[in-house]
């Protein structure tokens, strides 16, 4: 079994073999990638077009109050101001949703998740929701993000055009994930010591893209990953999963983009030759001048901070205290540093701890000058000592902003 990990060589190694031929695409016949390669292919963010922009409009279950989200179709971002005084966790009602398609309405009682392919001893195996609730648990508190959290400051601030939902810093949240390891099912699966892939799959509606229907949404996992630490979560924050997040199961990869953690679990293929997906060849690739022609794929998210401030926000002359968070997908944050005037920056004051999957919580004391407008910038540094640069490296389809984002504020006295 292949012992690879990390997203960046997991995606040379399979991208190499799907060019010889010697990667399956599961789901997608030769005459419809064919079909697709022909509309743009690889170079589909060049043409304008994202996962989840072009798909028809479908709900999203749970309320969405103005103060609380900014919606965009089937998707809704976190208002940050809505995170002031809620503790270290993203509560279920303000955690933001991506979904492809549309929130699919599942029965626990009748839902299977089906494992099967070349890498498992025998013939495909089924787990219903009980079988699963009755496998020894584990907890995980960690970060999911959206590859493209931030996008809209590639224009917003860099003046670069780019394709996509215009998230600004909401498409995150860390919640407390109950459930079992994925190794545990699939040891209970039997696995063969020839797998090399897994190849989740979600239950939401199929994913049409330039004409060709996608099928279900699915993304490759190198066996090395699955036993290593990812979860077949049921519970969040201490309840069932909510429908727009995933129940009656979803996945949970840590330190991967956030397209790897399939919501609405149906099917796990097991493979002992390598697979790919579209959704590791056509979408969530790097696209660029920067970049090679085939694109770099997106891989763990970078370090990001946010402000628990609304955009534009008025405060009051006097002592103020910023509250923000940061967090990477590198591990846990270093260090947080605040600048209210653009060029000298001061250590802000941690809140709680730093979790290597989750967010650190900090705080800045900050008495303004005069009545008038500031820009508010928070930079983090993560345990590796990567910061947050002052401008992002472009890439198309606007994903993995890590700049420094310049929040504006108005005091008035």
């Amino acid at each position: 079994m292949t012992g690879m990990t990390e997203e960046t060589a997991y995606d040379r190694v399979r991208l190499a073999q799907w060019r010889a031929g010697e990667a399956r695409m599961p789901g997608l016949s030769r005459r419809g990638l064919l079909r697709l390669t022909a509309a743009g292919g690889l170079a589909l963010a060049a043409a304008g077009m994202a996962p989840g922009t072009a798909s028809a409009a479908g709900p999203i279950v749970k309320p969405l109050p103005p103060e609380l989200f900014d919606v965009y179709g089937t998707n809704a971002e976190m208002r940050w101001e809505a995170m002031r005084g809620q503790g270290y966790l993203t509560p279920v009602d303000r955690f933001f949703v991506r979904d492809h398609t549309s929130t699919p309405l599942l029965d626990a009682a009748a839902w299977r998740l089906k494992l099967f392919g070349s890498g498992l001893r025998g013939g495909p195996v089924e787990f219903t929701y009980q079988d699963l609730l009755a496998l020894p648990s584990e907890t995980m508190t960690a970060f999911v993000e959206c590859a493209g959290n931030g996008r809209s400051f590639f224009a917003g601030q860099q003046g670069q055009q780019v394709s996509g939902t215009a998230w600004k810093l909401g498409a995150v949240g860390v919640a407390r994930w109950r459930g079992v390891r994925l190794a545990t099912v699939l040891a209970r699966a039997g696995l063969s010591r020839d797998a090399v892939d897994v190849l989740p799959e979600g239950l939401d509606a199929d994913y049409l893209a330039a004409g060709v229907n996608l099928g279900k949404v699915r993304r490759p996992l190198p066996v090395g990953k699955a036993l290593q630490d990812v979860l077949l979560a049921y519970e969040m924050n201490g309840q069932p999963l909510p429908p727009d997040h995933g129940f009656p199961v979803r996945l949970v990869v840590p330190s991967w983009a956030g397209i790897a953690s399939i919501k609405w679990l149906g099917r796990i293929e097991v493979s002992a030759t390598p697979l790919v997906s579209p959704w590791n060849t056509q979408f969530y690739r790097l696209l660029g001048p920067d970049y090679p022609a085939e694109g770099t794929l997106v891989t763990e998210q970078v370090v990001k901070s946010a402000f628990e401030l609304p955009w534009g926000a008025t405060l009051t002359a006097g002592r103020q205290v910023l509250r923000g968070r940061s967090w990477s997908g590198h591990g846990r944050i270093r260090r947080v540093e605040v600048s209210t005037d653009g060029a000298t920056w001061h250590p802000a004051r941690p809140i709680g701890p730093a979790l290597d999957r989750g967010w650190l919580r900090w705080e800045f004391p900050w008495r303004p000058r005069a009545a008038g407008t500031y820009t508010l910038r928070a930079r983090a540094t993560d345990v590796t000592g990567v910061s947050q640069p002052d401008v992002a490296p472009y890439n198309t389809q606007g994903y993995l902003f890590g700049a420094v984002v310049r929040h504006p504020v108005t005091v008035t006295g």
